[in-house]
């Protein structure tokens, strides 16, 4: 085995154990001291292989994305290699699939979700989490236009905003109905445990009414 396919290796051993841990601890238990111990190297292992803490939190945080892109079906093929042409009925139906997805995601993964969006923990490596989060973004994005097409075609105002924005708009509403149910503050606020409703609210919402 060469130098760099040990080092190749190492680095993964890291990101594994900083995967472990989260699911085990949660994010504030990812100290370089604690990820080392749980990978089984030295305190300064981490150091020689990643330039910051900041960049080997990304590649945690990306290593998750990877998992809620399989999660949702996103991992194949490639956004430059999809189709271009879906129904709008198909198109919101495929949003549908991935909203439940995502809300699924962050139930079942409380720690990798929190830290794949903490931004702030992760400040310094923009560029590496860009590649591995905006995928399901511009997924999304598509979708949204297949539904919305006089607003992708942008002629006019009254058409309503672009499929970026309804798109982020969408995301943020989401996240935020993930975040909610995860704090207990949702069933304060709706009285049940089911998020259907809101979540079938909030699609409609952004998107019109679902005719099927």
């Amino acid at each position: 085995m060469t130098e760099q396919d040990k080092a190749v290796g190492l680095r993964a051993r890291l990101v594994a154990a900083g995967v472990e841990l989260l699911a085990l601890e949660g994010v504030h238990a990812l100290t370089l001291r604690e990820i080392a111990r749980q990978a089984g190297v030295s305190h300064g292992a981490p150091r020689r292989h990643f330039a910051t803490h900041a960049e080997l939190l990304a590649a945690i945080a990306g290593h998750g994305f990877g998992e809620l892109a399989t999660a949702l079906g996103l991992d194949a093929p490639s956004p430059a290699s999809a189709p271009t042409s879906v129904s709008a009925a198909a198109a919101r139906a495929r949003l549908d699939e991935l909203a439940r997805g995502y809300l699924a995601f962050a139930a079942e993964r409380p720690g990798m979700f929190e830290l794949m969006f903490r931004h702030d923990v992760l400040e310094g490596s923009g560029a590496e989490l860009r590649r591995t989060s905006l995928p399901l973004f511009e997924a999304v994005t598509r979708l949204v236009a297949a539904i919305r097409p006089t607003a992708a075609d942008g002629n006019g105002a009254e058409d309503g905003p672009p499929p970026t924005v309804v798109a982020a708009t969408l995301w943020a509403n989401l996240h935020g109905l993930a975040q909610l149910r995860a704090w207990g503050s949702l069933r304060l606020a709706t009285g049940g445990d089911s998020v259907e409703p809101v979540l079938r609210a909030t699609l409609d919402a952004h998107l019109g009414r679902d005719a099927g």
